[in-house]
C-alpha cells in the first residue's frame, strides 16, 4: 500500500509540474507578407525593428513553410495539421461555394486539442474556415473566444462597417461602400476605425483576462494584405490610416501605403511583448510569428510588389508555389526557452504546429496527422525528426501540385495531372529557375508517386478528371 501511495504521490506531482510548466502560446499570422519583408530577412526599406528584436531574442528559420499559397487553405494545414492532400479546405472557395472553405463538424483543430487540454483559446482577427451558422464557426471549433472576420473577402476591407464578437455582429462607424457579393465586402469613404487596431487591443485583452491559466491566441492579423475591393473601383488598396516613417520618401504613394502597413503591424506585436512584459508573463509565453503565404501583388496598378523584393531570393508571390509563394518568415520566441539569436535551417511547415503545440501543452494530437513536432530545434533538447517530404496542392487555373523532398529538391507539376514534373535543386538554384529533371529520373519518379499517393479527394477538392490515383 505504502509503495502504491508513493507512486500516486509522484503521479501527481509531475503532472501538477508539467501543468504548471506548459507555456502560454501566441501565434502571430500575418497576411500576405513576404519572405523578404522583415528587417531581420534582409529587408532594407520597410523598418520592423521589434520583430527584428524577436527574432535577436530567439530563434529565426530560413526554411519555414506556409501550409498553402492562398490565405483559407494555409489556415486549414494550419488547423488541422494535415497536409493540402488531406486537410478539409485545399483552396479559396470561389464559385465552389462557402461549404468548400468550411471546417466539417469532425474536424479536430489544434484550438480544440489545446481547448480540451484547459487552454483559453482565442481567435482575433481573420478566421475564413467557416461562416455564421456552419460548423466552421470558431466557437464549435475548439475557440472559447473569437472577434474579427468571419468571410475572408470582408476581411479585405480594414475599415469595416461591423465584426464578429464570437456569434454576435459588433456595428463600427465606417460606412460601406459594397463591391461583391460577400457581405461586408468593398471599402469605406469614412473611415473612422481601423481594424488592425482594434485587433491589437483585443488581443492584449485577451492576454490580460486569461492571464492566470495557459492560453493559446491565434492573432491572426489582416496586415498588409490588400483591400482588392478598393484597387479595382479607386485603384488602391493599400489601407493604412497614415504613412508614419514614409511620408516622406520619394517613393510612389502606394508603395508608402504597404511599407506603412508593415510598420504598424510590427508596432503592434512589439506592443503585445511589451504588454506580456507587464503583466509578468513573457517567461512564460512561446510567442510565435509567420505568414500565411508569400507577399502580394494585388494593391493596385500603382503598386510594384517588386519594389521591395518581397519574396526575398525566391522566385514567385502569392498563388505560386515555387518557394517565394510558400517559404515564408517564421520567428519563435520564449525568454528561458528558446535560445536567443540562433538561426535554424530545419524544414518545416504549418502543419507541424499541431504536434508542437499538443507536445508543448500536454494535449492529445488527433490521430492521422502530416505533423511533426519542432519542439526539439525550438528547445535545443533531444533528436528531431524530419520530413522525407512536404506537398502541396493549388487549385486555381487547372490544379497544380508541389513535392519539397528532403528540404532540397523542389518538384512542380502545374495546371494538370498529366504535366511534365519540373525539378529544381533549392540548395544551387533558390530561385528555381533551371529544371533538372531530366539528369534525376529517380527524384521525379518519387515526386510522382507522391503527388499520386500521399492525398485522397474530398467531396470539394478533386484533381481534374483523369489523373492517376
Amino acid at each position: 500500500m505504502r509503495t502504491l501511495l508513493v507512486a500516486l504521490f509522484l503521479a501527481l506531482t509531475l503532472t501538477g509540474f508539467a501543468q504548471a510548466t506548459r507555456p502560454n502560446i501566441i501565434f502571430i499570422l500575418a497576411d500576405d507578407l513576404g519572405y523578404g519583408e522583415l528587417g531581420s530577412y534582409g529587408q532594407k526599406l520597410i523598418e520592423t525593428p521589434h520583430l527584428d528584436r524577436m527574432a535577436a531574442e530567439g530563434m529565426r528559420f530560413t526554411q519555414f513553410y506556409a501550409g498553402s499559397t492562398v490565405c483559407a487553405p494555409s489556415r486549414s494545414v494550419l488547423m488541422t495539421g494535415q497536409h493540402l492532400g488531406f486537410t478539409t479546405v485545399r483552396g479559396n472557395a470561389g464559385a465552389r461555394g462557402r461549404e468548400a472553405q468550411t471546417l466539417r463538424a469532425d474536424d479536430v483543430t489544434v484550438a480544440r486539442a489545446l481547448q480540451q487540454a484547459g487552454y483559453a483559446t482565442g481567435l482575433i482577427g481573420k478566421w475564413g474556415l467557416g461562416e455564421p451558422g456552419t460548423s466552421g464557426e470558431p466557437g464549435k471549433q475548439g475557440f472559447d473566444y473569437f472577434f474579427g472576420y468571419l468571410n475572408q473577402g470582408h476581411a479585405h476591407n480594414h475599415y469595416p462597417s461591423f465584426l464578429y464578437r464570437n456569434t454576435e455582429k459588433v456595428p463600427l462607424p465606417n460606412d460601406l461602400v459594397q463591391v461583391g457579393s460577400h457581405e461586408g465586402s468593398g471599402y469605406s469613404k469614412n473611415q473612422k476605425v481601423y481594424a488592425g487596431d482594434l485587433f491589437a487591443e483585443e488581443a492584449r485583452a485577451f492576454v490580460e483576462r486569461n492571464r492566470t491559466r495557459p492560453f493559446f491566441l491565434f492573432y491572426s492579423m489582416v496586415t498588409p494584405h490588400a483591400n482588392n475591393e478598393r484597387s479595382r473601383e479607386l485603384g488602391e488598396g493599400n489601407e493604412v490610416p497614415d504613412l508614419g516613417v514614409y511620408a516622406g520618401k520619394p517613393w510612389h504613394d502606394s508603395a508608402k501605403r504597404h511599407a506603412a502597413m508593415i510598420t504598424r503591424m510590427d508596432r503592434d506585436v512589439g506592443d503585445l511583448i511589451a504588454h506580456l512584459k507587464k503583466l509578468g508573463l513573457d517567461d512564460q509565453t512561446l510567442i510565435l510569428f509567420s505568414s500565411d503565404n508569400g507577399p502580394h501583388r494585388e494593391g493596385g496598378p500603382n503598386y510594384d510588389p517588386a519594389f521591395f523584393t518581397p519574396s526575398g531570393p525566391f522566385s514567385g508571390l502569392k498563388r505560386s508555389l515555387t518557394d517565394g509563394g510558400i517559404r515564408v518568415p517564421f520567428l519563435a520566441r520564449w525568454p528561458g526557452a528558446v535560445k536567443a539569436g540562433v538561426v535554424s535551417d530545419h524544414v518545416g511547415y504549418f502543419g507541424d504546429l499541431m504536434a508542437t503545440w499538443c507536445e508543448l501543452g500536454a494535449a492529445k494530437a488527433p490521430a492521422k496527422l502530416n505533423s511533426i513536432s519542432i519542439a526539439p530545434t525550438l528547445l535545443g533538447r533531444g533528436p528531431q525528426r524530419r520530413h522525407d517530404f512536404l506537398y502541396w496542392e493549388f487549385y486555381e487555373q487547372g490544379v497544380s501540385q508541389a513535392v519539397l523532398l528532403d528540404g532540397r529538391w523542389k518538384a512542380l507539376r502545374l495546371r494538370t495531372p498529366q504535366a511534365p514534373i519540373q525539378l529544381f535543386d533549392l540548395k544551387t538554384d533558390p530561385a528555381e529557375k533551371t529544371n533538372v529533371a531530366a539528369a534525376n529520373p529517380q527524384l521525379v519518379a518519387r515526386a510522382d508517386r507522391i503527388m499520386r499517393t500521399e492525398r485522397v479527394d474530398n467531396d470539394q477538392w478533386k484533381l481534374a478528371a483523369g489523373a492517376r490515383q
